[in-house]
């Protein structure tokens, strides 16, 4: 597998006029900065092997891109010289759901993937509405497509030209709390707020205000495999178990990003069990994970996380 993907300053021509590819989704990704790890690279790789074109946006230097992704810097989206970051975690999770944002505005035939979204067949489309259900409580964004004249992507734009603004779907109870420290001249920043707060949170709270949200997917297509049981992917005592959450209509496969990865870095040598399901999937799409290791200490800046 070729360990650098095609630079580039724009987005690809034949994406961009949105003629040559047909019907076929153009999927963006973000990795602000810092080397690929197997995981990523699986997941990159597996939409490329899906037949979509894929580009992989940054802020400073990348490397191990699979050969075939288009590498754009992240000012052809959204210019930026600071990243917000989660006050507990350091994620840059809350970068990455303003900056997917402003790319469904920006892009026509785009779905957002988040770097650790696996690919298990073509995202198809006829309406430009492209997400699901994680849990009964929540659709996720890690996989988001919103065509643009979208209510609800107007509206999470709006939400985050307010980084001390008050979400609409927080309780009474919430809201007259973080009012009174806004009255008292304390505002919470975003940062300081629940995690997933511009992510998950707000993107169901806004299509379901718009009625959008009957065009998500339930969770066997996009985030068949729970949170909770992510770790039966990488054991291969449990990649039947694993691999039960799986249906005819799972597109995508969610990998719990940062999660999986301190699991794997934790394990002999950083790899998954020999036979499991991601080993399997690693071999499906000829990636040799001891080329691309998961650092063990310092985790790259990643953002493919944010629905933890």
């Amino acid at each position: 597998m070729g360990k650098t993907g095609a630079i580039s300053t724009g987005r690809p021509e034949q994406v961009q006029n949105g003629q040559s590819m047909g019907q076929t989704y153009h999927i963006a990704m973000l990795w602000v900065e810092g080397p690929l790890s197997y995981v990523e690279q699986l997941c990159a790789k597996s939409f490329l092997d899906a037949g979509h074109e894929v580009t992989l946006y940054h802020y400073g230097p990348v490397d191990r891109v699979p050969k075939g992704v288009n590498v754009v810097h992240g000012d052809q989206i959204l210019a930026r010289d600071d990243f917000i970051q989660h006050g507990r975690t350091g994620s840059l999770a809350l970068f990455s759901d303003v900056f997917r944002y402003h790319l469904l505005t920006k892009l026509d035939h785009t779905i957002w993937a988040d770097t650790d979204a696996y690919c298990m067949r073509p995202f198809e489309t006829p309406t430009g509405h492209y997400f699901g259900w994680e849990s009964m409580s929540h659709i996720n964004g890690g996989v988001l497509g919103l065509p643009k004249d979208s209510a609800a992507l107007a509206g999470l734009l709006e939400m985050t030209e307010d980084e001390y603004g008050i979400p609409f779907w927080f309780n009474d109870t919430a809201k007259a709390k973080y009012q009174a420290l806004a009255d008292a001249g304390t505002p919470v920043h975003v940062s300081e707020m629940p995690w997933g707060v511009w992510g998950p949170h707000a993107v169901t709270a806004h299509v379901h205000r718009t009625g959008e949200d009957k065009y998500a997917f339930p969770r066997d297509v996009l985030y068949p495999v729970p949170f909770e049981h992510r770790r039966r992917m990488v054991k291969k005592a449990r990649r039947k178990s694993a691999e039960a959450y799986l249906t005819d209509k799972t597109t995508s496969i969610h990998l719990y990003g940062r999660r999986i990865r301190e699991f794997l870095a934790s394990r002999p040598e950083g790899l998954p069990d020999e036979g499991g399901l991601i080993d399997h999937l690693l071999k499906k799409h000829d990636i040799d994970p001891r080329e691309a290791p998961i650092p063990r200490k310092a985790e790259p800046k990643d953002t493919a996380d944010a629905a933890e």
